[in-house]
């Protein structure tokens, strides 16, 4: 027999589940604030071994030029904040796109109490997430040890620290300008602390520096320079690691506050910096983060999803504005001008890094290039300064050329800015085209710039596995893919028709490497003989950080052309449907050891499809050519519910940068671009009851699923503007006119929509 108050308990327990379940379910209908929806700690539960996203919380303006991060890391590691961790070494300002790029113009700033161990661990402090506030404009956290809460609140090159210590006369504030060249310098007159960084990790001149300037509202009651772990009494230094402490004599709940701003080009300029923090108070500057945020977030509003599917929409958007970032300074005369990273001068114009483009040009750019034109228009002019600079286009940037990835996706990123934006901005695209077909044609002065292999790629139409290139048969794949975006730009600039008849043949190559026997890509030697032993689960060797199950899809132009090759639609369908009922078996010996990529994969529970990095995250969408839409809509609902949580381990793989984010953001609207520098996305299906979309021309995008649920995942029938749409593609050209999108959603395919020729989305061999 129960006794009544195990009746009260079971009764209580199953209204408590009964309650968390509807909370789930829960439909979000209006969303006033979106930016209370991010949560900028997605992805932050991860290491080397095991990435959920890779990201820190970034503490910074859309795009801005400098980030905002607590660091729980040692100095230089590339993991500065990870979720697990229970201490707090200090405030850093962070240009990082990624732990695998790491860092540089970097300093941190942390306040502390008591005795005076102002070294990294010894300044550590406990911390729990429990008195953790995390947004994009606002980040406060109570450090235990030394009872002090710690809040900041950025603009685009500046910040500011509110420090809230305990009645003591040891309150300290340590200025850490980490090692490999610093210097500090403290004026207690005017309150001020001036020093420069020059740790980086690469891609850097020789007279890199980040000068920053911080100004406190506070007289200091001690100041001391150190060297080290040594303390100088002496009020300016030079050296490998150097820093400042100042102290102050504080009452109960003291306020102190610290204004701090830096620059790439002097501290002249940084102190202009500093200006964007005008004479507003704490609370001022942070209620203009909050609205500028909102600002943003705000132009796509969506309704009538989960309490997690809003959260994680609005997350992956705020992850979308971040890079590339702002690497330009306004001077004193109000024109914009920017330290070079190529040549280390003061040039003019725009300059943007942290990128990766092999990343990137899949959705990140594709999603500029729809909701931010303006903006997109003067990252292209910081291309062309870019290649005026250094002779080359960045692969990846940061902020100057690295030597990481493949591919020459410069010239994706560049003709669908062109093919997309031409009608309603202007500028320099000659010198970029020129600067593209240097790209196209030539090695550079790293395997990462330019195409290494150019010549045999085009003497022979592909690079040879056995010339001691690696990754060579997901390079031939991308360089014939950026081929086809030179093409589609030299049709769009009139060029010479024999040099567009030359860019079209070469963005056939894909077809040089696909194996008959195999149905797959394949590494193929200089003799024309394809390389052997092949095993489609080897990851790398001929591959970049996949397999050949994975590149074999990577004909963004022409899967049309891949569909004849594979021996018609049947068989390609049944390929697609074999990515997802494979086992996640893998051959690792290329990397002797398992990579996290191929971690991420195994455990996903989705076969060999490997969402966790970017060479197949187009490939679900690729049923729409085949005439089987229906499967695209079940399985990028599937990894949308599956693979990302607003958690943080929410991501399946390495964020990168937005590519990750982006990638939902669109398949949430229901479309994505599976091939930037033409005019289609190809479609999917909504996630949201309704999205409206502002988009920056003044036009208004409206998608109407109302019938949206778990279960109705499938498009039934679909409307635009009012009339009856089969195909499977949306065109950029139209959806910028503006646009209602009506969609019957329901729990069963609808196989008999889209399944025709005419449905399927552009392939270069239907031209």
């Amino acid at each position: 027999m129960i006794s009544p108050i195990m009746k009260k308990f079971l009764l209580a327990i199953l209204l408590l589940t009964f309650q968390i379940s509807i909370s789930q379910d829960v439909s979000v209908n209006n969303v006033d604030s979106p930016v209370d929806w991010v949560n900028p700690l997605m992805g932050t539960d991860s290491k080397p071994s095991l990435s959920n996203g890779n990201t820190y919380p970034v503490i910074a303006m859309p795009w801005g030029m400098n980030f905002w991060t607590p660091q729980t890391g040692k100095m230089g590691d590339g993991w500065a904040y990870t979720y697990n961790a229970d201490k707090i070494k200090g405030f850093k300002q962070t240009h990082q796109p990624s732990p695998w790029m790491n860092d540089y113009g970097q300093f941190s700033i942390m306040p502390f109490t008591n005795s005076l161990e102002f070294t990294e661990e010894g300044r550590a402090s406990w911390f729990t997430h429990k008195t953790e506030k995390v947004t994009p404009y606002y980040y406060s956290v109570y450090l235990a040890d030394h009872d002090v809460t710690t809040e900041i609140t950025p603009t685009e090159r500046a910040a500011m620290f509110q420090f809230t210590f305990p009645k003591t006369d040891s309150a300290f504030v340590a200025i850490d300008a980490f090692d490999r060249g610093s210097y500090v310098k403290i004026d207690t007159k005017k309150q001020q602390i001036i020093g420069y960084t020059t740790r980086n990790s690469g891609g850097v001149p020789d007279n890199f520096k980040n000068y920053f300037v911080i100004e406190f509202d506070k007289p200091f009651t001690y100041n001391m320079v150190f060297d080290g772990d040594t303390l100088l009494n002496t009020v300016e230094r030079e050296a490998n690691h150097v820093g400042a402490v100042i102290g102050f004599k504080t009452e109960e709940g003291e306020q102190v506050h610290a204004k701090v701003a830096s620059s790439f080009i002097s501290y002249e300029q940084a102190f202009l910096n500093l200006k964007e923090l005008g004479n507003d108070d704490f609370e001022t500057i942070k209620q203009k983060g909050k609205d500028t945020w909102n600002k943003e977030l705000s132009r796509i509003k969506v309704s009538g999803g989960t309490v997690a599917q809003t959260q994680t929409f609005y997350s992956c958007l705020y992850r979308s504005l971040l890079f590339p970032r702002k690497f330009y300074e306004i001077d004193a005369n109000g024109d914009v001008v920017h330290y070079s990273p190529y040549n280390g001068k003061v040039h003019p114009g725009y300059m943007f890094t942290d990128t990766g483009f092999w990343d990137t040009f899949r959705s990140l750019f594709p999603f500029l290039n729809f909701m931010y034109p303006e903006l997109n228009t003067q990252m292209q002019e910081g291309l062309a300064n870019a290649y005026k600079e250094s002779g080359w286009l960045p692969e990846w940037a940061s902020p100057g050329l690295r030597n990481i990835m493949v591919g020459n996706n410069s010239a994706s990123v560049v003709a669908d800015a062109y093919l997309k934006n031409k009608d309603a901005y202007t500028y320099d695209i000659e010198t970029l085209y020129e600067a593209v077909i240097h790209g196209a044609n030539n090695a550079g002065p790293m395997t990462a710039v330019g195409r290494a292999g150019a010549e045999e790629y085009k003497d022979l139409g592909y690079v040879p596995y056995d010339i001691g290139i690696n990754e060579n048969a997901a390079r031939t794949l991308e360089y014939a893919y950026d081929d086809f975006a030179i093409y589609q730009l030299a049709k769009a600039l009139d060029r010479p028709n024999k040099e567009i008849k030359l860019y079209k043949k070469r963005s056939l190559n894909y077809k040089n490497l696909f194996d008959p026997e195999t149905g797959l890509m394949r590494g193929k030697n200089k003799d024309g003989e394809f390389m052997k032993p092949f095993n489609p689960f080897k990851w790398g060797d001929a591959f970049t950080e996949g397999n050949s199950w994975h590149y074999s899809w990577s004909v963004f132009h022409d899967i049309q052309g891949l569909i004849d090759l594979m021996g018609g639609k049947e068989n390609f369908t049944k390929k697609l449907d074999s990515v997802f009922t494979m086992a996640p078996v893998f051959d690792d010996s290329y990397y002797g050891g398992v990579i996290h990529e191929i971690r991420e994969m195994q455990i996903a529970d989705m076969g060999q499809y490997a969402h966790g990095n970017q060479p197949i995250q187009h490939m679900i969408y690729l049923y729409n050519y085949a005439g089987q839409p229906w499967k695209a809509q079940q399985w990028v609902r599937e990894t949308m519910n599956k693979l990302y949580l607003p958690n943080p381990d929410g991501y399946c793989g390495d964020e990168d940068n937005g590519q990750t984010s982006a990638w939902y953001v669109f398949s949430a609207l229901g479309f994505y671009p599976v091939c930037p520098a033409t005019d289609e996305y190809v479609m999917g299906a909504p996630l949201f009851k309704k999205a409206t979309i502002a988009l920056q021309n003044g036009k208004t995008i409206t998608i109407n699923a109302p019938e949206n649920s778990e279960e109705n995942m499938y498009i039934q029938s679909m409307k635009m503007n009012g009339e009856t749409y089969t195909k499977n593609y949306l065109s950029h050209t139209e959806l910028m006119k503006g646009a209602t999108i009506d969609i019957n959603m329901g729990a069963k395919p609808n196989t008999n929509r889209g399944t025709t020729p005419e449905d399927a989305p552009y392939s270069l061999s239907n031209e």
